[in-house]
């Protein structure tokens, strides 16, 4: 080799390795949970071994924390006990707040948690994992489960109307007292009150039940994990196979928090079970779920995962990701997407109002910033009368915020309402499967741009997808202005949404409806398949702008005597070029709108 290819190779390399100085100094540092103390399998109290490794990785850039594999215990004696309020989770009492907190990741940036598959198995009632003011931060390849979870559930063996004989879970604790009746118990609880829902095994359908027979009636011990029930069943609608699933109702927990956060990715995440409304995010930005699963363990036997909702959003913005997700066996809605309304109760200065949280579990927290834009909005017709943005925001007690606005708001009055217009959310939901639950599949409510595509909703109890908005019952805002629903499965949904048995209601609650003003709109159903069970197929009240073309509608016919599609106060509505492969004639009820604002190959009634 001559001695100027060899400068020129050295050069060369040279420059090669300036470029990848970067690299070299944006490698990751992994840290080894092992390192601390947090030992596989040996079912011994990990939780201050665990606060030990979250804190090394406190204040470093670009860690991974490694977990050891295998199954690790975490109960709360050493754990972290935060103060938590939380949307739509917060009882209306004077009972703690605090929260035992597995893991604890307040202010962590640019982390990511490796859980290696690791198993991690909560006793007693616990927070699987809470992120506080983060940035970049990943979690993946992690199992949570309990060891006693918080639902009760029992397999249903003989039924007659004077006897039940059931099959009690291996995961569910009882005892049966003194005066013979049974007892629902865990690590440092007992159930008081029943909130019950019975799956069907034969059809794969869940509804509403009650526990009172049983609660009421004389229990007998037949066998380890077998009782039998003596009492009056007779107006009970049991047989043999059901599973009953009991839950005291109290929500006292979470099942993970993610709160004031940018930028958090969960992916390969399994929740075999989740005490408390599920994974809730709030006031946070940027967040994406990719293949997460809420679903009991696998050959378990167990057919509950979530002791309420299992994604749910609130007061978010950014984009929120749902990708080749599943939930599995929740007993509320799989996920909920929303702002929250809050009710003015006072005026002052013209600019300064004082407003309140209005639904007794949601409270507690920030709901504006300085800068946020906001809508005035009248509670009865959910339509605008204003806007403005916030100059100053104070949260003054644990129900109420004073807020400065930058101008004075004609018309504003003592009762109307308003909402966060900077934190509302773009919203992508696709490639997953919602099954087994006694409720929704998805609710909606925000203006940003929404996709709900290559989805799967299997025998949702009500709506498959429910687009609501309101400011009288749960306050949860608000209207939709971009929706796509398009290539989606809808197999036996509805079933429980009496009276109106639909697969998707478009349901605002406004109580007033304004002339050529609407709550919703541009929202289009195109390409999807609906398999109807005695359902119609869509209600949907103050949109403007409804496009439903390209589906196919399938099923074993509708004996409900409702229309298909039950339309009220909409404008320029498209039901054209629809597969019909069902044994009835579809047809649309109209209800106070023009028959010249829909254009449809249907037959057309007026109500």
């Amino acid at each position: 080799m001559t001695k100027a290819r060899l400068e020129i190779n050295i050069m060369r390399l040279l420059a090669l390795l300036i470029l990848m100085l970067p690299v070299f100094t944006m490698a990751q540092e992994v840290v080894r949970a092992d390192a601390f103390g947090v030992r596989s399998n040996s079912f011994e109290n990990a939780s201050g071994a665990i606060r030990k490794a979250i804190d090394f990785c406190r204040g470093k850039s670009n860690a991974t924390l490694l977990l050891p594999g295998g199954r690790i215990d975490v109960w709360p004696e050493g754990s972290v006990r935060k103060e938590l309020y939380i949307s739509n989770a917060t009882e209306n009492d004077t009972l703690s707040k605090e929260k035992n907190i597995a893991f604890d990741l307040a202010d962590m940036h640019d982390l990511t948690i490796d859980g290696n598959n690791t198993l991690v198995v909560l006793h007693g009632k616990m927070v699987s994992f809470v992120l506080t003011g983060c940035r970049n931060v990943q979690l993946k390849n992690i199992r949570f489960d309990y060891e006693r979870p918080t639902m009760s559930e029992m397999t249903l063996v003989k039924v007659s109307p004077n006897a039940i004989e059931a099959a009690i879970h291996p995961d569910t604790w009882f005892y049966i007292d003194e005066s013979q009746r049974i007892n629902w118990y865990g690590e440092g609880w007992k159930s008081r009150s029943y909130h019950t829902i019975l799956l069907d095994t034969g059809s794969g359908r869940m509804h509403y039940s009650s526990f009172q027979p049983f609660a009421g009636s004389r229990a007998v011990r037949s066998g380890p994990l077998a009782v039998r029930f003596e009492g009056d069943f007779s107006r009970g609608n049991f047989a043999a196979g059901n599973v009953l699933t009991t839950r005291d109702p109290y929500r006292d927990n979470v099942g993970a928090f993610i709160n004031r956060c940018a930028n958090v990715r969960l992916e390969g995440i399994t929740m075999n079970y989740m005490h408390g409304l599920g994974i809730v995010s709030q006031f946070s930005e940027d967040i994406s779920l990719v293949k997460v699963r809420v679903a009991p363990p696998e050959g378990s036997g167990r057919v509950i995962s979530a002791f309420a909702d299992c994604f749910h959003f609130s007061g978010c913005r950014g984009r929120i990701l749902l990708d080749s997700c599943l939930t599995s066996g929740s007993h509320d809605d799989p996920v909920n997407v929303h702002g929250t309304h809050l009710k003015i109760i006072s005026i002052s200065k013209g600019n300064e109002v004082t407003v309140r949280f209005m639904h007794h579990q949601t409270y507690g927290f920030e709901a504006y910033f300085a800068g946020d834009s906001i809508a005035l909005t009248d509670p009865a017709t959910l339509l605008a009368k204003g806007f403005a943005v916030v100059k100053t925001a104070k949260l003054v007690n644990r129900r109420e915020m004073v807020l400065t606005l930058d101008k004075d708001l004609a018309g504003m009055m003592v009762g109307d309402c308003l909402e966060n217009l900077t934190w509302t959310p773009e919203l992508t939901v696709r490639n997953s499967r919602f099954e087994k639950t006694n409720t929704r599949g998805l609710l909606v409510t925000t203006r940003r741009k929404v996709v709900i595509e290559n989805n799967v909703f299997y025998r949702t109890g009500m709506h498959a997808i429910l687009i609501a908005d309101d400011a009288s019952s749960w306050y949860e805002s608000g209207p939709v202005q971009d929706v796509i629903i398009r290539n989606n499965l809808f197999e036996g949904c509805g079933y429980n949404s009496d009276p109106q048995h639909t697969v998707i209601a478009i349901s605002p609650e406004n109580h007033k409806l304004v002339a050529d003003r609407f709550v919703h709109r541009n929202i289009t159903i195109t390409g999807n398949r609906f398999n109807l069970v005695d359902v119609s197929v869509i209600t949907a009240r103050s949109v403007d702008g409804l496009q439903f073309t390209g589906n196919i509608i399938s099923g074993d016919g509708n004996t409900t005597g409702k229309p298909s599609f039950s339309l009220t106060a909409c404008k320029k509505v498209e039901i054209i070029g629809n597969d019909f492969r069902v044994g009835w004639r579809p047809e649309i009820q109209l209800e106070n709108m023009k028959a010249d604002q829909l254009k449809a190959d249907l037959q057309v009634v007026k109500k």
